[in-house]
């Protein structure tokens, strides 16, 4: 199961990261962010790590500002966290790979709220809301997707720590995992914000795959 670590501030925890089985690293160039990513490194340091799948995070960015980051950080892919229309998202899929980000309330209905972006974006992610943009740590409710046919592959996010590892698993076998892309996870594998708990991620890896 592919897993995408985001809130990625130091370098050296960046290097590290495929070695303890991650295939993508989350970097959020969101300033109000307790995360925002140049406030810690450069776009040149950010650009020489070359061994890991680099994910830009944006909030409500132009498209200028997001493809001048996609240039000067090689980036790989960019997450769309913000209120970005299905207009907006396209005009940056014609760059790069896009995934947009749901915060889904805990009664909205998610076929309807993806239904008009499905033709413009490569990816979505599944995300809770809360107050502002970006993570809240509060856990999505897996059940919510029972007989929900997603249609693209997907990241699913939402609060995931490491006691999630067999719920997880046990969800990956079921059909409506049958889009699943990979797992996103932040806050609960952190020392502080921004600064990850790297035997916890590599753990974490070992034990849903």
């Amino acid at each position: 199961m592919r897993v995408k670590v985001c809130g990625i501030t130091q370098q050296e925890q960046l290097n590290e990261m495929a070695a303890v089985g991650a295939t993508f690293a989350g970097l959020i160039f969101y300033p109000k962010s307790p995360r925002y990513v140049l406030r810690h490194m450069t776009t040149s340091q950010i650009k020489k790590v070359n061994n890991i799948n680099k994910v830009g995070v944006f909030v409500n960015a132009s498209v200028e500002e997001i493809l001048q980051m996609v240039d000067e950080c090689r980036l790989h892919m960019v997450q769309l966290h913000g209120d970005e229309t299905p207009r907006f998202c396209e005009k940056i899929a014609d760059y790069i790979s896009v995934v947009k980000a749901f915060r889904l309330t805990d009664t909205e209905n998610i076929g309807w709220r993806i239904q008009e972006y499905m033709d413009v974006c490569d990816m979505f992610m599944l995300d809770t809301e809360g107050a502002g943009y970006g993570g809240t740590g509060k856990k999505f409710d897996i059940q919510r997707l029972n007989n929900v046919v997603i249609g693209k592959p997907y990241f699913l996010a939402g609060g995931i720590e490491p006691a999630d590892a067999a719920t997880l698993k046990a969800f990956a076998t079921l059909p409506e995992a049958k889009a699943l892309f990979a797992i996103d996870i932040n806050t609960k594998f952190e020392q502080v914000p921004g600064v990850k708990d790297m035997a916890l991620i590599g753990n974490f890896i070992k034990k849903i795959n």
